[in-house]
């Protein structure tokens, strides 16, 4: 990879979304309703002492869960339509390399999730009192490492897709597993083997994983920064497999 190419790269997605106003909306705004709609929810629910809230425990979760669904769904039609619209075969036409173009699309939407990260954070610390034990700063790099690898997937993903609404089948395929056997709803240790077995495979695991660890201790913890170089290692692998499998337009 060149990195005065990368950096051109990134520098002409980021402006690409800067100027699509539906898709900002969508990574800023809807994250924050989202949460909302989770805090009235459970506003009212029991808390027993000495537990967290539900909404400190579900809405931690959320704020890496929502980067990861948003960011798949975006970028794996995004480079869907740069296939389709013949954009991608003109851009691989010049030095531009496939690691190049995917490794851009990494960057600029993990800035993007930079971005949208710190704006839910900022609503559910300081609007909506989530209170968990580690730092904000924390939360929102595993939220921004789990948007990235949403990113990574659907790049991966949108390789075998023919058309946007093929793409958007991928969701239940690739996101919901992994939302059901993260952990989020049944404990891993309380699953069937089968499933825990599953789980351990899903990137998404690790993720919410480190983010309980956040949740329940003061410092950043070994566990947690395993499991944040298990998703990052899942980001470089998705990317590369990507790379691999792109074609430069569909059929």
């Amino acid at each position: 990879m060149s990195p005065r190419i990368l950096a051109s790269t990134t520098k002409r997605i980021l402006a690409q979304l800067r100027h699509d106003h539906r898709t900002v909306g969508l990574l800023v705004v809807v994250p924050v309703l989202l949460l909302t709609l989770i805090y009235f929810m459970f506003e009212n629910q029991p808390t027993p002492p000495g537990q967290p809230s539900t909404f400190d425990r579900i809405g931690l979760i959320m704020l890496g869960v929502f980067p990861f669904t948003i960011m798949f769904l975006i970028t794996s039609i995004a480079m869907l339509r740069e296939r389709t619209t013949g954009t991608l075969e003109r851009l691989l036409t010049t030095p531009l390399g496939k690691l190049d173009l995917l490794f851009g699309y990494g960057i600029a939407f993990g800035l993007a999730a930079a971005i949208q990260a710190s704006v839910a954070a900022g609503v559910a610390y300081w609007l909506y009192g989530l209170d968990t034990a580690g730092g904000t700063g924390l939360v929102v790099l595993i939220a921004v490492a789990n948007a990235v690898l949403g990113v990574a997937l659907g790049l991966l993903c949108s390789a075998f897709a023919r058309t946007e609404f093929q793409a958007v089948q991928f969701m239940p395929i690739v996101v919901l597993p992994q939302l059901l056997l993260c952990g989020l709803f049944v404990a891993r240790d309380q699953m069937a083997g089968w499933l825990q077995a599953l789980s351990n495979v899903m990137p998404m695991t690790y993720a919410v994983e480190a983010l309980q660890e956040v949740g329940a201790h003061p410092e950043a913890t070994a566990t947690m920064w395993k499991d944040l170089a298990i998703v990052l290692g899942c980001v470089v692998l998705a990317l590369v497999l990507a790379a691999a499998t792109l074609r430069r337009r569909t059929a």
